[in-house]
């Protein structure tokens, strides 16, 4: 439970910042990458490195 809520708190406080898309979804992807990979029993390391790269490719499509 401390792992879900440290990731929800992680995605909210990547949401606020003010830099550009790209860093913002790299941040964003990276949390829920860690979250998604920390309540499955993955490799945390690997899931924050995958979802903050598709997160990153996401920003840069949106700006």
């Amino acid at each position: 439970m401390k792992k879900l809520l440290a990731t929800t708190m992680l995605i909210a406080a990547a949401g606020s910042l003010g830099a550009c898309s790209t860093l913002r979804g790299a941040a964003i992807g990276g949390a829920g990458g860690a979250g998604v990979a920390a309540a499955t029993g993955g490799d945390v390391r690997t899931g924050a490195a995958v979802g903050g790269t598709a997160g990153a490719i996401v920003g840069t499509i949106d700006d």
